[in-house]
């Protein structure tokens, strides 16, 4: 009895919290919901990407498209109303073969101009320092025969500089106007080089250069210059010059006041330029659209680059480094 007791106190007991906890079933969380709003989350996120993507993919195209139109059907210059106005060109920068200032550049505009009716005359608003001989006799030569074929009058008007084959050029033109501080002039030919036979003497350095033909080596840096071909240079560039004169002189006529140092290559203000007769009178482009042309409207018709041209050079740039670098990469190491 006495054992017994103690057995059935322990069960009157209640049981440990551990042991209740036990008994009861485990409790489960329910993630379903956190997963479809992930889900949910996640596909709207993939739609507005694809969107965006779908977006500039397509703004691209746009922007391509624009490009193309605008390289291949836009003129180089603006389109000349048909009422009276005055013909713009100009002549910008050194004076060759692949400048702005190029003579196919430059005829392409001044022949548009030409055969515009609405253009009343020609204008060439000149800043340049001068350039190719051959160059300049082109547009020369061009101005000249478009002036017999249309009847039209063509001013030359000066900004800053007007000089060597620049003023080539402007010989052409019926009227050479300027400011008063232009500079004009530099009626000359030069050929410029270096020599560098002294040097490679004191550092010891021999040149090698075989040739066929005596002269075919002329002018070379690292030879000496010797009077025969020195005296055939000077020929030619003589030869240059008296054509330049010649140029010259046809065009400004009675004009010029010629001094000795006139085709010396000197060069003058325009205010001296004007006394001396290398230009006509003081003036601007507009002064001489309003009171000379009559036409106080100007239309531009240089011909410039437009967006899709300086892209399209850049890209070609660009990729034709890509290819030089390419091809030295695959150059064989030695």
């Amino acid at each position: 009895m006495l054992a017994a007791q103690p057995a059935a106190a322990a069960a009157a007991r209640p049981a440990p919290a551990s042991d209740a906890a036990g008994a009861r079933a485990p409790a489960t969380t329910n993630y379903e919901p956190l997963l479809q709003q992930l889900a949910a989350d996640y596909l709207r996120d993939r739609r507005s990407e694809r969107r965006w993507r779908s977006f500039y993919r397509l703004a691209w195209l746009a922007t391509l498209l624009t490009l193309v139109w605008w390289f291949f059907f836009q003129s180089h210059h603006v389109s000349a109303p048909s009422t009276p106005h005055t013909a713009l060109v100009e002549v910008r920068g050194e004076i060759a073969s692949d400048t702005e200032a190029s003579a196919e550049l430059l005829l392409s505009a001044i022949r548009s101009a030409f055969e515009d009716h609405g253009a009343q005359a020609v204008v060439l608003r000149i800043n340049s320092p001068g350039g190719s001989p051959v160059q300049a006799g082109i547009v020369y030569d061009e101005i000249k025969r478009l002036k017999a074929k249309h009847g039209k009058k063509v001013y030359a008007v000066v900004e800053e500089i007007c000089a060597s084959g620049a003023y080539y050029i402007a010989a052409a033109a019926d009227e050479i106007y300027v400011d008063k501080a232009s500079v004009v002039g530099s009626i000359g030919v030069l050929m410029d080089g270096f020599g560098f036979t002294g040097l490679m003497e004191k550092l010891g350095v021999e040149r090698r250069l075989l040739t066929a033909g005596e002269n075919k080596g002329m002018l070379d840096p690292y030879t000496p210059l010797n009077a025969k071909q020195r005296g055939y240079a000077q020929a030619m560039l003589d030869q240059i010059h008296r054509q330049f004169i010649a140029v010259v002189r046809e065009g400004r006529g009675d004009r010029l006041k010629e001094t000795p140092e006139m085709f010396s290559g000197l060069f003058w203000n325009g205010e001296e330029a004007v006394k001396m007769g290398l230009a006509d009178d003081l003036g601007n482009l507009d002064f001489v659209a309003r009171e000379v042309v009559k036409a106080e409207e100007v239309i531009d018709y240089t011909p410039r680059d437009n967006v899709a041209e300086r892209l399209a050079k850049r890209f070609g740039a660009a990729m034709g480094e890509g290819a030089v670098k390419a091809v030295r990469n695959l150059a064989p190491i030695r």
